[in-house]
């Protein structure tokens, strides 16, 4: 409380910070339920926030700097690359589109807990530049990867048909994507299969909590 004219004033909580700042990398094939799960956690914990990513490409409608992006030229881009500042990069449809190391030790030094929705080759160049950093770091230090899974191929392959907006072609490439994609669960510390969506949040949620208490 303050006082203000002799009167008391309740000032409003501080945001609680967690005991420890995460930089939460989940992956999963396209179907999975990824998007779904992080959209949960984002929602009922707020201080759980989406990395801001870097791009290239020019904003599209509404999008305003520093919120959905950071729109820098190419040149910028290609000179934060050689400089080494990105976690991750990659070139998708002419544009790039990478993970700034400084945004996300910013965002994490303000008590927030970061989260990126990533690909598995994402995931693998963030483990690599994580490796080259000091073991204080508290980007290194907070890393947590996340795998989902989905029951089965077969079910994988249910979801998908059942959302009825893909061609069939486009159906097959996604599902030997997901096969390669799998291949790669042993990299990440946290494996959850996404039988039932309820169940696999609360396994989702106990990692967070559990990974946020930890030294």
């Amino acid at each position: 409380m303050k006082l203000n004219n002799n009167e008391l004033i309740e000032e409003p909580p501080a945001k609680p910070r967690p005991s420890r700042p995460l930089m939460i990398v989940v992956s999963a094939p396209s179907g999975a339920g990824k998007s779904t799960l992080c959209d949960q956690l984002v929602d009922e914990f707020p201080e759980v926030v989406y990395s801001v990513s870097c791009t290239t490409r020019a904003p599209r409608g509404d999008e305003k700097d520093g919120m959905h992006y950071y729109f820098l030229s190419k040149k910028e881009f290609k000179t934060r690359i050689k400089n080494g500042e990105f976690l991750e990069h990659a070139k998708v449809h002419g544009n790039f589109y990478g993970t700034l190391e400084d945004t996300v030790l910013y965002t994490m030094e303000e008590g927030n807990h970061v989260l990126l929705d990533i690909d598995v080759q994402g995931a693998a160049q963030i483990r690599e530049s994580l490796s080259r950093l000091d073991p204080r770091n508290p980007v290194r230090r907070g890393f947590t990867d996340i795998f989902i899974s989905p029951p089965s191929m077969e079910v994988l392959e249910q979801r998908l048909r059942g959302r009825g907006t893909d061609e069939e072609i486009a159906i097959k490439k996604r599902l030997a994507n997901a096969k390669a994609e799998m291949e790669c669960v042993a990299e990440y510390s946290f494996q959850i299969v996404n039988d039932n969506l309820e169940t696999a949040y609360q396994e989702l949620k106990t990692v967070i909590l559990t990974q946020t208490q930890m030294g």
